[in-house]
């Protein structure tokens, strides 16, 4: 079994720290959601953990079974097990969905031959349009399309650890059903370990949590199950430090 541990972590952009001391960890085929007002820091949270440029880290770790993945360029924490399915996917013009995967797959060692097979039965699974395989990565698809191709990546790489920021912005309720369902299905099937980060609740309608935190102000404020989803999604996030005019989750 694998483990996800995020421990201390302080980190921001120059000259504001946005998470303040965050502490949390996620085994193999465990879904934890975080869950919080706009602002609290979960995007950054994704952003760090997955080591894009520009966010500064000040304190704490970041680890997948011991190995520190803070330390690590970001291709180096995609090949330790981290995947990072994007709130905003990228267009990236001149590269197809097959020459991508398949570059991953040969610097993980595996046989850059199975891409084909694959990406086909994965689009199967979720619902993606064949004619999209054949384009550039992300270009000219839909929102909803791109959070497909992102769900139909995670189940052709088949990470250790899956982070989700806001995989459910943007896609209606078929689409919603098909990604979570999938996601879901790979906690069985490879023991993912997910952490979902999201702003309402009907993601976890569908992609049923074990544990779900509350994020506030750049904390971990709250932890319980599926029962704090369900009252956030009845009183918002006021309880918790977000703003007066906070809207329940849903």
């Amino acid at each position: 079994m694998s483990q996800l541990r995020i421990a201390g972590l302080r980190a921001g952009i120059p000259g504001r720290e946005i998470l303040n001391g965050i502490d949390l960890e996620v085994a193999s085929g465990e879904v934890h959601a975080v869950m919080g007002p706009n602002g609290s820091g979960k995007s950054t949270l994704s952003h760090v953990l997955m080591g894009r440029p520009g966010y500064q880290v000040h304190a704490g770790t970041v680890t997948i079974d011991g190995a520190d993945l803070l330390t690590l360029p970001t291709w180096q924490r995609a090949q330790a097990g981290l995947f990072l399915a994007m709130q905003y996917p990228i267009e990236v013009p001149g590269v197809s969905l097959e020459e991508a995967l398949g570059e991953a797959m040969a610097a993980a060692g595996r046989d850059r031959a199975e891409v084909g097979a694959l990406v086909a039965a994965e689009a199967a699974r979720i619902g993606f349009d064949h004619r999209f395989l054949s384009r550039p990565l992300n270009v000219d698809l839909s929102g909803g399309e791109r959070k497909r191709n992102e769900t139909l990546q995670l189940g052709v790489l088949r990470p250790r650890f899956a982070v989700l920021d806001e995989v459910d912005s943007g896609l209606d309720y078929d689409a919603l059903r098909a990604v979570a369902r999938r996601v879901e299905a790979a906690t069985d099937e490879v023991g993912l370990g997910v952490l979902a980060i999201t702003h309402y609740s009907r993601l976890l309608q569908v992609l049923r949590p074990d544990v779900v935190h509350v994020l506030a102000h750049g904390r971990i404020v709250a932890t319980g199950g599926p029962e704090l989803a369900e009252e956030l999604d009845r009183t918002g996030y006021r309880a918790y430090g977000g703003a007066e005019d906070e809207g329940p989750a849903a």
